[in-house]
């Protein structure tokens, strides 16, 4: 008998895109009661007190429940031109450049909608953000992934050596996730450079803009002038403590905003209005909210990488002065994914397979710390260390 085809199939476009790691991580330590987790990417603080103030008025003021403007709220963003002219060098005037996303990720994804045709390509740095190439996956477009160097950073050569006449755009991610990794103003601005000559976009991720130690420093590409062809993207998730939230920024050329507002109204119509008021508040209370709370963030990762150290048999890390993680790649020959089951069934640890990074050549886990006291990272890093050392003989 012929079989006939199941008429109701998922696109191909969806059935196409890897499954997001971080539920099945999730449902393991659903299933393992104590187990601490090394997963999840999310400060250990919620947002500032003074801008939770706001809510009071909000509920109550009938003003606050219809629809508010595709792009965001005036004042919010007339906020972030402000914050981007003083701390990142950036001269965006918000009416034709800034648009408040719910979330880095929308920003990202309607970035890539709005640049973007089916069979396109965009450049993505393995290790990559395992959101940026669902999203391009979704579009209908093609992630051409360029290996980094040994330490995780951007090889120039090879992104251009990948460049094809289909390429649209290269996408830096610095403080890195999920390698910690901080790039240098030097190579982030051969790449935006790059981009300039070759008519591409270059976008640069910079939701971990704040987090970064032992004298590393941030750099945004966007303060080059290159008002034409950078695209770069904000959220206030770490930074502010406010992940549930979903705010977010994109600063993008003016030629492309009647497009974007073409995709905001069609995907969100606007963030929701809430969260943009206590980001408002946020933005207020100012980046001294986060600097006062990276000396215990900074205190875990100094605890992370010392036990890290007693593996130097097992473990290989590269330089992490940024955001808050560390990539750990294993000298083992099991898959990454089992090895993550078993940390976390055994030994009740969880952290996060490197293939869900692009990561296929190697066997690395990717250790997250923003989230933790400086005691609860000490027995996570204990289980962690002994749970590689029973697993692995190490």
């Amino acid at each position: 008998m012929t079989r006939m085809p199941d008429p109701f199939h998922p696109s191909r476009r969806a059935a196409g895109v890897q499954l997001p790691i971080i539920p099945t991580v999730a449902g393991w330590i659903a299933e393992t009661p104590g187990t601490v987790s090394l997963g999840q990417g999310v400060a250990y603080y919620g947002p500032p007190p003074e801008a939770m103030r706001v809510l009071g008025g909000f509920a109550s003021s009938p003003a606050s429940h219809p629809y508010k403007p595709d792009a965001g709220l005036p004042e919010l963003r007339k906020a972030f031109e402000e914050k981007l002219r003083a701390e990142n060098g950036i001269d965006a005037p918000f009416e034709r450049r800034i648009l408040v996303t719910a979330g880095a990720n929308q920003a990202f994804f309607n970035a890539v909608l709005a640049i973007c045709d089916p069979g396109d390509e965009v450049i993505l740095l393995t290790p990559y953000y395992f959101n940026h190439e669902m999203a391009i996956a979704l579009a209908s477009c093609r992630a051409v992934c360029v290996p980094t160097d040994e330490s995780c950073r951007p090889r120039v050569d090879a992104i251009e050596a990948a460049l094809t006449p289909r390429t649209r755009a290269v996408v830096t991610v610095s403080p890195n996730n999920p390698t910690g990794v901080v790039y240098s103003r030097e190579t982030l601005s051969e790449i935006n450079r790059l981009c300039a000559r070759r008519g591409l976009y270059h976008i640069s991720d910079e939701a971990y803009e704040y987090f970064t130690y032992d004298g590393a420093e941030h750099f945004s590409p966007g303060s080059l002038g290159g008002g034409e062809h950078t695209i770069s993207l904000y959220s206030l998730s770490k930074a502010y403590g406010m992940a549930s939230w979903r705010v977010g920024f994109l600063v993008a050329p003016e030629r492309l905003f009647d497009d974007l507002m073409k995709i905001q109204d069609t995907v969100i119509v606007c963030a929701p209005a809430v969260s943009q008021a206590v980001a408002l508040g946020a933005l207020r209370t100012g980046r001294g909210y986060c600097r006062e709370r990276l000396e215990t963030i900074d205190r875990v990762r100094r605890e992370v990488m010392d036990r890290l150290s007693s593996l130097p048999g097992l473990l290989t890390v590269p330089p992490a002065q940024g955001a808050f993680y560390v990539l750990a790649k294993v000298r083992t020959g099991m898959g990454d994914l089992l090895l993550t089951e078993r940390l976390i069934r055994e030994h009740r640890v969880a952290v996060i397979p490197g293939g869900t990074f692009g990561i296929t050549e190697a066997c690395c886990l990717r250790i997250a710390y923003g989230s933790l006291t400086p005691e609860t990272a000490a027995e996570g890093m204990r289980r962690l260390v002994e749970g590689l050392r029973a697993i692995l003989g190490g």
